[in-house]
């Protein structure tokens, strides 16, 4: 049986690389110590509350997605410097634990799986040992340095990878690309959600950047670079990449609605509470602009307030009532099909295929 964290469609070896990647991260981690040391002990502390938010869990999806690009461009598991691939991949998930935590702290989350989030720990720790200042403060200010920690550790983890000049070369336009398209789309999601913008186009945008793109559009690029594939086959993997990562955000946002706190590991309406600009909200308020404008002023002047549970379960109600859960999930079903359609039709190995396929499937109908 998988794991809880994992989605249970996630293929199995040569595309199951999960403890791969966490012994990659384990190592680095190991590696840093000598340059970690010398700064003394609450630097060593904080590192060792970021090396156990990343190995914690996650679904490891960045990984697992450059790892079967490299396998579908012609990489093969029995390679010389294979191991130098898998660090290669698993450096993003240094770029994930970046994102989450400063993500953690732009939407004032309290947990992650199941745990406090990084800036609520270091807040903790500022008051159980009295130091002067505002706790929580100091609890954000610790955790931007942290996730800025995890990005410069990605690459310093991906430089370091070994994965040959050649390799090296046809990959680092990726990795810069990847990079830059995660933070812009997250600068823009907090630009829409501050100006009050609820339009269907601006949710489409940050979830191809924010998401899509550094969670199966790039990585999948990532990979295929490094084993040299051609031009028709990244054409083909950053369609099918674009579009599953787009779907992967859609049922993120109708779990950060719906989810199971007990599943999902975050308190359930936390994007109600937030604000968060989402599709769903979107849809939600353009059928309710179309026919209802009473339950548009409610949602509009309710989304991004301290609400209690009831008042989040009433706003469920209303969306579904609205027919924005149905009109998300129609959309995520269609870009799944055109995804699918441009992969079987792509030069990629049977077995990227196949094992492509059933992560397509496993991620964008999770329930966690």
């Amino acid at each position: 049986m998988m794991p809880p964290h994992l989605p249970s469609g996630l293929p199995q070896a040569p595309y199951d690389i999960r403890e791969d990647v966490a012994g990659a991260l384990r190592d680095f981690f190991r590696k840093r110590r000598s340059l970690v040391e010398p700064v003394g002990t609450e630097f060593r502390s904080a590192v060792n509350h970021l090396e156990d938010f990343v190995l914690r869990g996650g679904k490891r999806v960045r990984p697992t997605f450059a790892w079967a690009g490299w396998l579908g461009a012609g990489g093969h598991v029995d390679a010389p410097g294979t191991h130098n691939v898998l660090a290669a991949c698993a450096s993003l998930e240094l770029i994930q634990a970046c994102a989450l935590i400063h993500d953690d702290i732009i939407d004032n989350s309290r947990t992650r799986r199941g745990f406090p989030t990084l800036h609520v720990e270091f807040a903790r720790q500022h008051r159980d040992k009295g130091w002067g200042g505002d706790p929580e403060a100091f609890g954000e200010a610790a955790g931007i340095l942290i996730g800025d920690l995890a990005l410069a550790w990605a690459d310093d983890m991906f430089h370091g990878s070994e994965i040959g000049t050649d390799a090296r070369q046809r990959a680092l336009p990726v990795w810069a690309a990847m990079r830059t398209e995660v933070l812009g789309g997250q600068l823009l999601d907090i630009v829409v959600e501050a100006s009050g913008d609820g339009s269907h186009g601006s949710a489409l945008k940050i979830n191809r950047f924010k998401t899509a793109a550094y969670t199966v559009e790039r990585p999948l690029h990532l990979g295929a670079a490094i084993a040299g594939a051609d031009d028709a086959l990244i054409s083909a993997f950053r369609t099918f990449g674009a579009d599953i990562g787009i779907a992967f955000q859609l049922r993120d946002d109708l779990l950060g609605v719906f989810g199971d706190p007990a599943t999902t590991g975050k308190p359930s309406g936390d994007d109600l509470r937030a604000g968060k600009r989402t599709a769903l909200l979107a849809y939600a308020l353009e059928s309710a602009d179309a026919s209802r404008p009473g339950a548009a002023a409610t949602l509009r002047s309710a989304v991004g307030t301290d609400l209690s549970e009831a008042d989040v379960d009433s706003l469920r109600s209303l969306i579904i009532s609205l027919g924005a859960v149905a009109r998300v999930e129609k959309q995520i079903a269609d870009l799944t099909d055109r995804a699918l359609t441009a992969l079987h039709a792509s030069s990629a190995s049977s077995g990227t295929k196949d094992a492509l396929h059933a992560m397509a499937l496993a991620v964008t109908r999770r329930t966690y």
